[in-house]
């Protein structure tokens, strides 16, 4: 069973956390602060999260150098990273931010329902990951009982019926996220969609018959 997802969000002042836990509190998932980039950083050693929300603008490691050690890490480099800023300096300042690894660049004040549904996005595509990461798992349970004939096939009946269900999930957020303009957003589904793919390439190769 999948569990919450962890959402960080890393800004220097504790009155902009608490505003974005009161915003993202009613997607009832688990949200963990940071003071600063790197207390950000040490709570990526341990955990794992479906996205980041990560203020510009903090004294000593701001946000663009704390999303390049991000991008850095083979653990975290895929973690979508949203940024925040009170400051617009115009594209340049919007580039840095694309180029420092965000996925999204969000100017304070925000619009609280547009940032919600944003970060929904991206805690439905880690949910989707999870479930891939559990049929994998059983993908492998497949291969291993591949001499039962029995157990392989009530094995491959169950993944089946997962991944389809996984993929029509994946379909209707395809749908959902038609026309956005955040090629991070787009990027992120792609995975997604090849990650399923594969697998289904995989189940497939496992069927009576197959080559």
């Amino acid at each position: 069973m999948v569990q919450k997802a962890k959402i960080l969000l890393v800004d220097d002042r504790p009155e902009n956390l608490l505003a974005l836990e009161a915003i993202l509190s009613a997607l009832d998932q688990t949200l963990v602060r940071a003071a600063s980039g790197e207390e950000a950083l040490k709570a990526l050693l341990t955990d794992d999260f479906a996205v980041i929300l990560l203020d510009v603008q903090m004294p000593g490691m701001d946000g663009f150098e704390t999303a390049s050690h991000i991008k850095r890490r083979e653990r975290t480099r895929d973690i979508p990273i949203i940024f925040l800023t009170a400051i617009n300096h115009g594209p340049h300042h919007t580039f840095r931010g694309y180029a420092a690894g965000a996925v999204d660049y969000i100017s304070k004040p925000f619009d609280p329902w547009v940032l919600r549904a944003k970060v929904s996005v991206f805690v439905d595509l880690y949910m989707k990951n999870c479930q891939l990461k559990e049929q994998a798992s059983l993908l492998r349970l497949q291969l291993e009982a591949g001499g039962q004939p029995a157990l392989g096939g009530a094995l491959l009946g169950e993944f089946s019926a997962r991944l389809l269900a996984v993929e029509e999930q994946a379909e209707a957020l395809t749908k959902q996220l038609d026309g956005t303009a955040e090629p991070g957003v787009a990027a992120a589904v792609g995975h997604l969609e090849r990650k399923l793919a594969a697998l289904r390439q995989a189940l497939d190769a496992l069927r009576p018959g197959a080559n």
